[in-house]
């Protein structure tokens, strides 16, 4: 999580989106990292999970990502859900909640309940983690002056 918080910091410092950060790891090991890039490629799916999918399948050379792990700042919006499951990974460890991410002008708690939630999930595939460390990137970010979107 340390990573995907470090990751998220270089995001914000160069103001290209919110502070989620995320990486994709396989066999204990960082396959790639990406942060959330909305305002600095100008597209509105560029959130942090994504930008680390991306960057691992093209590390690996491969759209499967079975056997991955997603470590990521923020509870995963319902799109970076979508596509952590098309991307086939296993498990996801976030650090703060969708109503966290609302505190601070996200939206994701809207889309999920408008898309029907998480129950149908399987159980323990998201998993929260050292969701102080990441409350603290929050309130980082809270107090920058930024580009709400």
């Amino acid at each position: 999580m340390q990573q995907a918080i470090a990751e998220a910091r270089a995001g914000i410092a160069g103001g290209h989106g919110g502070p989620f950060g995320a990486v994709v790891v396989k066999d204990g090991v960082i396959v790639a990292s990406g942060h959330n890039c909305v305002l600095k490629n100008t597209d509105s799916t560029c959130h942090g999970e994504i930008d680390a999918i991306r960057k691992a399948e093209q590390q690996l050379q491969t759209y499967d990502l079975s056997g991955c792990e997603l470590y990521t700042t923020g509870e995963p919006c319902p799109m970076c859900l979508a596509a952590i499951l098309w991307a086939n990974i296993s498990k996801v460890y976030y650090g703060c909640t969708l109503e966290d991410n609302a505190k601070i002008g996200f939206r994701d708690a809207k889309f999920d309940q408008l898309l029907g939630g998480r129950a149908s999930l399987a159980p323990g595939f998201l998993e929260q983690r050292d969701r102080d460390l990441c409350l603290a990137l929050f309130d980082e970010y809270s107090k920058m002056d930024k580009t709400l979107y």
